[in-house]
């Protein structure tokens, strides 16, 4: 693939099979728009999801990079605002949250709903009782959408999947969308995904006019990687080769040791 920004190989130790991902793209960030998966991408799965880990160094290079992008760098997610900004405080970064039920456009600016109306709490509370099944299966209310989190009990997943199609062939009307993800099946108000968020976005500065680098891990991503082509954008898989991307990361620590490039690749271009 040739293009503007351009891409060099991989490193070697990646192997024969690895594809190769954008380590030249450093000067081009002015012109670029870096989006990026918070669990699976940014940072290693854990049992839970408040157990996740920001590694050091990580920080730095993500503020350096929403300094070098003049802002341009957005954290798109499952998670709600409030839930990111735990993770990474005190640092607050322009967000897609809730699969694209809310964002936030700059740093300092408040999040707001992209036309994604909270879930009916009948219909919620028929989902949450799924949990019940095993203490193991971990509960988690966003609001917009409903987690059932099983990392700790992966024997209940096909239990867990059965008892929510029953609960949509109940309702067929429901204006509910699944999401099945890594040990995770969430439920969500249908109409906002990922990529509806990440189009929403990019109508305003400072991602406006900016050609968009998303990377993603899990199923929920795929909609944003379909978009990419369409948006003259560029889209990395993280531990899989994702169908229609243009590269891909053998795990977290290589997207991790990737921004640190990124961020060092600028400043040694900064005049």
């Amino acid at each position: 693939m040739t293009d503007a920004i351009g891409k060099v190989p991989s490193q070697p130790e990646r192997g024969d099979d690895a594809v190769p991902v954008p380590l030249a793209l450093g000067p081009k960030l002015a012109r670029c728009a870096l989006l990026l998966d918070i669990d699976g991408t940014l940072l290693d799965m854990a049992p839970t999801p408040d157990a996740v880990v920001v590694p050091p160094g990580l920080m730095r290079a993500l503020q350096g990079l929403h300094e070098r992008t003049g802002g341009a760098l957005a954290l798109v997610s499952g998670r709600s605002l409030g839930d990111i900004d735990s993770i990474f405080a005190p640092m607050r970064l322009p967000s897609v949250g809730g699969h694209g039920a809310e964002m936030r456009l700059a740093a300092v600016s408040e999040a707001v709903a992209v036309h994604a109306p909270p879930m009916d709490k009948d219909l919620k509370r028929r989902f949450a009782a799924i949990a019940q099944l095993s203490p193991g299966i971990l509960l988690e209310d966003k609001g917009y959408s409903l987690a059932l989190h099983y990392r700790r009990a992966p024997q209940f997943e096909r239990t867990i999947y059965e008892a929510v199609s029953a609960i949509r062939a109940d309702l067929p009307d429901a204006p509910v969308e699944v999401l099945p993800g890594k040990f995770v099946c969430e439920i969500k108000h249908a109409g906002f995904t990922k990529a509806t968020g990440v189009i929403e976005l990019m109508k305003h500065a400072p991602f406006l006019g900016r050609r968009p680098v998303f990377l993603g891990d899990d199923v929920t991503d795929e909609s944003v990687f379909e978009i990419m082509p369409g948006m003259d954008g560029l889209s990395f898989s993280v531990g899989r080769k994702a169908h229609g991307v243009d590269g891909h990361f053998d795990a977290p620590d290589d997207v991790r040791a990737w921004l640190t490039h990124l961020l060092d690749d600028t400043r040694t271009h900064v005049s």
